[in-house]
Order: C-alpha cells, then structure tokens, then sequence
C-alpha cells in the first residue's frame, strides 16, 4: 500500500486538524498538507514525466516543505531518495547519480552549491519556495495515491559511508508499515493530540518517524531556527504540549544539560525517543532524574529502519528491579515485528551471556543495497540481516551493544570493547565525554586510546583517569594513553566520528 494513503486517510477524518507548524504557529492544517501533497505528486507525473518507481532526490534542510516533498514523492508512487543535508556538494551529487534521481528537490542555499554538479540525467532541479516549487503547489490535485505494493520500494536511504562510497539501502512500503506497527506496540502511542517536532534531521530515521505521526493525525512541527536548540524545545515544548520527538544520544545530554541550567523539567514534552548511538548509562540516568519519565529508547540500523529492539520508558524509568541498572545499559528487547540473534561467524545462536554479532530477521530489514549484488549478499543471509554490532543477550532478552565489530580492540589476543572502557571514563566527575580507539602496537597488535574532553574548568591529569579505570575496569582494559580534545569530531546525527579519531593517531 502507498504511504500517502495514510495522510488522504487522515485528511478525510479531521480535514481541519492542524497538521504542519513552525514553532508555535499553524501553516496547515490536514485538508492542506493533502492537498499540497497531491498537487506536488501531479506535478512530478505531470510536468516532470516521474513514474512509478522514478527515484526523486531530497536534499534539504528540516523544513514543513520537506515532508510535504516526502508525500509528494509517493504520491506520484516514486521513491524518495533523502540526502544528509551536510554533505559535500559532490557526495550528494554521487547519490545522486548512483540514485539515478530524475529530479531533485532543494533547500535554496543548498540547490544553490549542488547546481554545478548535477549529473545529465536530471531532468530539473526545484528549491522550496522558488517559482517552479511554487507552481508544482498549484497544480491539478491527483485524485488518488498511485498504487503501491507492499514489496515496491518508497524510501532509499545512502548510509554514511564511513569506508568507501555510501551503499543506498532498499526501503519498501512494507518495511516502513512494519516500523510505524513495531512503534505503536513496542516503543509508544501516537494520538491525534499530539505533536511531531523535527529537531533530529528528516533525511535519517527522524524524517522516517513522520508516518506514524501522519497515520494517526498528529501535528507535525519543525522549529523556527531549523534545527536543534535546547532553548528553543524546551520553549516550544512547553506551549505546545504533548510533543514527541527523536533524539541522538548528543541531543539528549545538550536538552538535559539547558533544562538542568535552566530549572526546566521538560514540560510539554510526552516522549523522547532516543537511538542513532550510545547512549551511556550515566547520562541516561541523569536525564531520567532531571526530566522525568520522558524516554524510550530505539535500536535499528539504516537496514531495518528503527526497529531491531526498545526500551520503552516504563523500564528506562524503573528503578525497583533489581536488575534495572543492567537493563538500562541495554537497547531492550526485540521488536514485535523481528527476531534477534546473536551469532557466532557461522550464524549460529551464541548462548546467554556470550558475545557475538547481533543478527536480525522479520519485515523491516531492508530488500537490499542499490543495485550492489555483492553487499547484499553479504549483508543479507539465510533472511538474516547482520549489523556488523556485537553484543550479548541476557536470559531476559534484553540486549546490550559493545561496539560496532569494527571498533572493536584486540590487544595481547583479547577483545577490549571501547564501550565499556568509555561508560568507566564517563563516571569521573570532570568527564564530559569519551571515545576509545586502537592504536596499532608492534608487540601487543593494538593498544588501548582514549580521547577525552573534559568538563570546562575541571582539573584533571592522566593519572587520575588511570586510577578511575583501574577502580572499575579489569587493568589489561585500561587505556594505555589519554589524548584531552576540545571536542570530539562528530557526524550531523551526532554520531562520534572514530575513523578521524584514528586519522588523528596515524598523524602523532
């Protein structure tokens, strides 16, 4: 089934709901964001020739017209292609290209930058707000969502590309209907009350989130500085009530760092679903004591969009189990929709307690990478997906990440996962944050680095740090340099970036 028939759906119950806002103010109500969406969709048929399957390009910055783009884009029963709004010119451009987008929706600034690097077969360009933008809004509404299969793809994303070039991950109608079903059984309600605030970027999972939001008649807000600023939620949240929103890890300890500063709880704010990293478990127990019952936590992978395993805020809350610190730790349990294992290099179950490579099978893993045989066939086997995460599953289910397989430190013939070595790092008082890289090592392989950025005006030396680990961790765990920053290098998702911590290494 077309996505867009969720928002025709919600349109014909409550047309005059508020559906699109900018802070605190209405642009659109459901009747509107229809049939701007519908508009946008004739017009991509219409004048631009896309047909069904056609590959239309976003890259934008957070903004209402995004997400009518999105609805657009299916309408027309095409394939949104969203593109990290920070990325070079000529990245975007590769996606582009390899995408084979025939049209390319733009922010200005940015349709500004990637005009000069559009490969021949786009057939146009529009910028949100600009004449063409302007004209496709007017068109002759469709009077209907072209249909859509469930297997037909609406969504492909391009991962971050951290080693070699991004690979465009099949997104279908059916994978996103089995997230948006996984969220309201496993993670949290969504009532027509309720409030969608884009601060994360609407080109990665935050964007994606957008469907059970529409599908239940929610509003859908984007901020008036279009992005994210403690202040500016917390202020908004506040008049708006009911909000719900996605957060990184980062975003959360900034929101929780302002409140605390601020005296602010969070009001307004029903839910923040927080995932795209590690979320340590110092932070995530002061963000509980500051802000309350508030957060539910998310595993999933660009490949099974937002729904491997979840946490939901009843247990990152609870405080009696006597196991609750070890719960928190983890990313929860298996989603409705999906089972989990963890496995051996053969694809064998591992028993409880034993780390592995975290498998994942059920209906929202993904159909494939983009015309890339190869990297499906070795992301994709037997119907498993492999994350390239390690973890370990406790006798509960509940599963808790060391790292990515990757990022993982083999020193004397022994794995040491940074993870651990950063949640140690990250009790000290003065720490304000910590990642733990490989350094290669002619006698022991590799050894054991940390990058730390310290609380402004806290003193602290290495050796302090040292006799910190040393009180938590096994001595062979232990980092074996402490190299202080003043930031650590990060994508926009706030993920921390370890390939340019090692380029930092390979450069001493």
């Amino acid at each position: 089934m077309n996505l867009a028939e969720w928002l025709v759906r919600a349109a014909a119950l409550n047309p005059s709901s508020p559906a699109l806002l900018v802070g605190e103010t209405v642009e659109a109500d459901y009747r509107a964001f229809a049939g701007r969406a519908a508009a946008v969709g004739a017009a991509l048929a219409g004048e631009h020739g896309v047909r069904p399957g056609d590959r239309v390009a976003i890259l934008a910055k957070n903004s209402l017209d995004y997400l009518v783009a999105f609805y657009g884009v299916w309408f027309a029963g095409a394939v949104a292609v969203p593109i990290n709004a920070k990325l070079h010119p000529k990245e975007a451009a590769w996606i582009i290209e390899d995408s084979e987008a025939s049209l390319v929706f733009a922010s200005r600034s940015l349709g500004e930058d990637i005009a000069a690097h559009l490969p021949p077969a786009v057939r146009a360009m529009v910028e949100f707000g600009d004449k063409a933008w302007r004209r496709m809004l007017a068109a002759d509404l469709l009077p209907a969502p072209v249909p859509r299969g469930r297997d037909d793809l609406a969504w492909l994303f391009y991962t971050s590309g951290t080693t070699g070039k991004p690979k465009g991950v099949m997104i279908t109608n059916g994978n996103i209907h089995a997230m948006a079903f996984s969220y309201f059984a496993d993670v949290d309600v969504v009532e027509p009350a309720d409030a969608a605030l884009y601060a994360a970027p609407m080109s990665h999972g935050a964007g994606l989130y957008n469907v059970q939001h529409v599908l239940k008649g929610a509003r859908h807000v984007v901020t008036e500085s279009g992005g994210f600023e403690a202040d500016e939620i917390l202020s908004c949240a506040k008049a708006l009530g009911r909000v719900h929103m996605f957060a990184a890890p980062t975003m959360v300890r900034r929101l929780v760092d302002h409140a605390k500063a601020s005296g602010s709880t969070g009001e307004g704010i029903r839910t923040i679903v927080y995932g795209g990293g590690p979320m340590y478990l110092a932070d995530i127990v002061e963000a509980v004591g500051v802000m309350g019952p508030r957060f539910c936590q998310i595993y999933g992978q660009g490949e099974s969009p937002m729904a491997i395993t979840a946490l939901p805020r009843h247990l990152v809350a609870d405080r009696s189990d006597p196991r609750w610190r070890e719960r928190l730790a983890s990313v929860g349990r298996a989603q409705s929709c999906v089972e989990v294992r963890v496995a051996d290099a053969e694809g064998r179950a591992l028993p409880v307690g034993e780390a592995g490579e975290v498998l994942v099978r059920g209906a929202p893993v993904m159909a494939g990478y983009w015309r890339n045989e190869e990297a499906s066939a070795a992301a994709l086997r037997d119907g498993w997906l492999w994350t390239g995460d390690v973890g370990v599953l406790d006798e509960e289910g509940f599963l808790t990440l060391k790292d990515r397989s990757k990022d993982v430190i083999i020193s004397g013939g022994t794995n040491i996962y940074p993870r651990e070595v950063e949640e140690a790092l990250l009790t000290h008082p003065s720490v304000r944050e910590a990642s733990v890289v490989g350094r290669p090592d002619p006698e022991w392989g590799e050894t054991v680095v940390a990058f730390v950025v310290k609380d402004p005006g806290a003193p602290v030396a290495e050796a302090d740090l040292d006799r910190h680990c040393l009180d938590r961790i096994a001595r062979f765990k232990r980092p074996k340099a402490y190299l202080f920053v003043d930031a650590l290098p990060k994508n926009n998702y706030g993920k921390v970036l370890k390939t340019e911590l090692r380029a930092l290494l390979d450069r001493d």
